[in-house]
């Protein structure tokens, strides 16, 4: 089974966070995502940088710039990770933009993924569609879940066919905006979140964008499987580095 479905079943709330791989230093991913591990998250989002990120927000745009100019590439985060599993039991996905991947090859991506121990993909610019038409079965014979967005504006139809071919959970976006654009969630947020539970989908649901401490956390949770905290985790970085990872968490996880 794969490691994202053996979290999922576990009776508790899942704490997911994302970094970008490559910062603040190129050396810094493999270190990050020990220390994530070890100080109690349960999911890992590894940023992959791509030059024009549409559903990023300024600060991980940033991370992302600075990435890149530290010399981040697909190449070397999958040198980065080849012994990752050495140390790390968690699930691993990799976030990022479908042009490096088409670029590299899909299949030999997911192959590449697989070899080091990536369970799943989130693509925000790959149509459910044509992931669907074309490239669902790559993703299948490597083992790689492909993790799908929905979003407020996202119709019951649409909501229902990705829940229909999604192997994981259902990456819900809890607001029309980009990352770390707000903060708390109103009664559009809730309603959102209460409808969506409602649905009674076969997949679970983890919530992101707009989820930055323990409050919001809560909120999110309340209907959804688990959270996912980007960019105040990468503004944490930016301030202390690899340091006071284990203040982070904690203080996510309570009041």
């Amino acid at each position: 089974m794969n490691r994202i479905n053996k979290k999922l079943q576990e009776d508790k709330k899942l704490l997911s966070i994302y970094f970008t791989a490559g910062y603040p230093d190129l050396s810094d991913t493999v270190g990050i995502i020990e220390s994530l591990e070890k100080n109690g998250v349960d999911m890992i989002e590894i940023g992959l940088p791509f030059s024009d990120p549409l559903a990023d927000g300024p600060t991980i745009q940033a991370s992302s710039t600075q990435a890149l100019k530290n010399g981040m590439t697909t190449e070397v985060l999958f040198d980065q990770l080849k012994d990752i599993r050495k140390t790390v039991s968690i699930p691993l996905i990799i976030m990022g933009y479908f042009n490096p991947m088409l670029q590299y090859g899909v299949e030999a991506f997911c192959k590449k993924c697989a070899e080091v121990g990536i369970d799943g993909l989130i693509i925000p610019d790959l149509p459910v569609d044509v992931y669907n038409d074309h490239y669902k079965s790559i993703f299948e014979t490597h083992g790689i879940i492909n993790v799908f967005l929905i979003t407020p504006q996202t119709s019951e139809e649409r909501i229902r066919f990705i829940d229909s071919i999604s192997k994981g959970f259902i990456y819900m976006v809890s607001s029309a905006s980009v990352t770390g654009s707000s903060s708390g969630f109103g009664d559009v947020q809730t309603n959102y979140f209460k409808r969506i539970h409602q649905m009674e989908l076969n997949n679970p649901q983890i919530i992101g964008f707009g989820i930055s401490d323990h409050k919001t956390f809560s909120q999110a949770t309340q209907y959804a499987k688990g959270a996912i905290i980007g960019s105040a985790f990468v503004k944490h970085l930016k301030l202390e580095g690899k340091t006071k990872i284990e203040y982070f968490v904690n203080s996510l996880l309570q009041p």
